[in-house]
């Protein structure tokens, strides 16, 4: 729409109101239930942050304010509809989607992470997406098995 069919001071102004949207992953979006339950809380906050602009009467500042929360609504709701649940691993014979495994590293140190979807994926609070690298060559293995990741060889220690 062109500038001088709404009220904005410039074309600048206008173009600070159209964030892009935020990256999506080529990946199936798979999740956990606690994943799904986080995104879906994800998108009532973006639109509780949304809505919340309405109030504000200056239509420059309301545009404004409302471009950050309109582009989190946005990619929470596409996040949500696209959304595979998976269900938590029936076995600890392998590591799989949902599964925590303990490996240890070249240089001594121990480590332990969920394998989970890439929007509730959080190394420091130990959980990583089935994407990152260390996920992929951990998937399908068994306690025991040792994979290379890079120049570092991790063995599989436990399955949870």
């Amino acid at each position: 729409m062109s500038v001088a069919f709404i009220k904005e001071e410039s074309a600048e102004t206008a173009a600070e109101t159209l964030l892009p949207d935020r990256p999506v992953s080529p990946h199936p979006n798979l999740v956990t239930a606690t994943g799904l339950k986080a995104l879906e809380l994800q998108l009532r906050q973006a639109r509780e942050a949304y809505d919340a602009t309405s109030t504000i009467e200056d239509v420059n500042e309301r545009r404004r304010q409302a471009a950050g929360p309109l582009r989190d609504l946005r990619y929470f709701a596409e996040r949500v509809r696209t959304a595979q649940l998976v269900s938590d691993p029936d076995s600890f014979d392998v590591v799989a989607f949902g599964s925590t495994v303990t490996f240890s590293r070249d240089d001594g140190r121990v480590q332990t992470y969920r394998v989970v979807g890439e929007d509730e994926a959080d190394p420091k609070a130990g959980s990583i997406s089935y994407v990152s690298p260390v996920a992929r060559v951990l998937m399908g293995k068994s306690v025991g098995d040792l994979v290379s990741v890079g120049d570092q060889e991790l063995e599989v220690l436990a399955i949870s």
